[in-house]
């Protein structure tokens, strides 16, 4: 069930935007709001020039009353739930949260509830009236790190603009198969599967566009300890490129193929690759701009000690097989 609150807003569009865009004027008198959300409020008959309707591409002449009827949407479905939340940073207008893997960000089918925003929903009760409960990025399920939360439409409105115009600083640290000789980029759109409707793929046709760069950190005998950082955000992005250049991330059950296990190497290591549950994948490291104070803000956690477990492996059977070979 949705419950809809109502606010009216009024202006006088000033006399300079003659031969302007409806759109454009109610994108600089209510830039609260996006321009996206104000096209939608015109088209459904929400926005009213003295006294009559217009389309988003009418232009102005200057002089006349815009009344503006803002309907926010309640999402009742969701309930609030008592669930940890592992809260970095907080104020009036954002919320910085460290979600450890297992933990789903937004309710779904075979989820739906004890999720992230049903916590949200808990903690802050206003983001009952924020779309998506202030969330303005995800983290897959089984990935940790940082995410950020708006607490209010204005704040919302000013994260997506900066995530849509590739502001966001986001890094991941991540595990893959294979030994990396260098770092580089990979630039190939991703979509929806053809086949297999589950999952995401490098698609040719249809696909939207998505870059990541990726640094090595550490090579060992068969894997390499890796940082990526994305320049957009697409669904499941960091593992279907890593998948794509044939160094699939350690524990993906979705893209990362075949374990691939050292010869020769201990009984630790072996526990720790079979035992690895989940994509190694972390997101570390969170830059925005404060949507408020206009302030450049940025987060970094410490590896979660599950990555980390399997980092000490790895580099412990890398040290030993370099000992047995200079004997």
């Amino acid at each position: 069930m949705t419950e809809i609150s109502t606010q009216i807003l009024t202006q006088s569009i000033p006399e300079t935007m003659v031969g302007m865009r409806l759109d454009q004027v109610l994108a600089e008198l209510f830039s609260q709001y996006s321009r996206a959300r104000l096209q939608k409020w015109i088209k459904q008959g929400d926005v009213v020039v003295d006294g009559r309707q217009m389309r988003p591409r009418d232009k102005v002449l200057g002089g006349e009353e815009v009344v503006v009827t803002v309907k926010t949407e309640q999402e009742t479905r969701f309930v609030a739930q008592p669930i940890e939340l592992a809260i970095v940073y907080e104020d009036e207008q954002i919320l910085v949260i460290n979600k450890p893997a297992g933990l789903v960000v937004h309710p779904a089918a075979g989820n739906p509830d004890g999720t992230m925003l049903n916590a949200l929903l808990h903690h802050a009760p206003e983001l009952a009236h924020v779309p998506r409960a202030g969330i303005v990025h995800r983290l897959d399920k089984d990935t940790s790190g940082l995410l950020v939360v708006a607490r209010t439409l204005e704040a919302q409105t000013a994260l997506v603009v900066q995530l849509q115009a590739r502001e966001f600083l986001r890094e991941y640290e991540t595990v893959v198969s294979g030994v990396m000789t260098a770092g580089g980029s990979v630039d190939v759109p991703i979509g929806r599967h053809p086949v297999q409707r589950k999952r995401m793929a490098v698609v040719t046709h249809g696909g939207k566009p998505a870059i990541s760069h990726y640094r090595v950190q550490e090579r060992f005998r068969a894997h390499t300890y890796v940082s990526v950082r994305l320049d957009t955000g697409r669904t499941h992005q960091i593992r279907v490129h890593m998948a794509h250049i044939h160094y699939p991330i350690v524990g993906d059950p979705t893209y990362g193929g075949r374990l691939k296990i050292p010869k020769q190497c201990s009984e630790g290591l072996i526990l720790q690759l079979r035992g690895f549950r989940r994509q190694a994948l972390h997101a570390r490291h969170l830059g925005i701009v404060h949507p408020s104070t206009g302030v450049a803000m940025d987060w970094t956690l410490p590896t979660p000690g599950d990555i980390q477990a399997l980092l000490d492996s790895l580099r412990e059977d890398h040290s030993l097989i370099e000992k047995e070979g200079r004997r």
